[in-house]
């Protein structure tokens, strides 16, 4: 499973993805996480609010932090 986090790098961005890690020790599960900051490659996701989480290059969340329960249910289908 491969994870994106786009954002600015703001405490909202920060947040999510240690939400993120938080999720995969609750799941057990394996994943590559990466930051993407880029403004030119958060707007090729069509994403206009951050942070966004993608798994495996789709748009799961945006403009919002969702907690790492929320997360880990998402995980579930992966």
């Amino acid at each position: 499973m491969k994870i994106a986090i786009l954002g600015s790098g703001c405490p909202n961005c920060i947040r999510l993805e240690e939400n993120a890690r938080k999720a995969l020790q609750i799941t057990g599960k394996q994943a590559e996480i990466e930051k993407v900051t880029d403004i030119d490659k958060i707007m090729e996701y069509g994403v206009m609010r951050t942070p966004a989480l993608v798994i495996n290059g789709e748009v799961k969340s945006f403009g919002r932090v969702l907690t790492p329960e929320q997360i880990a249910e998402i995980f579930q289908a992966y």
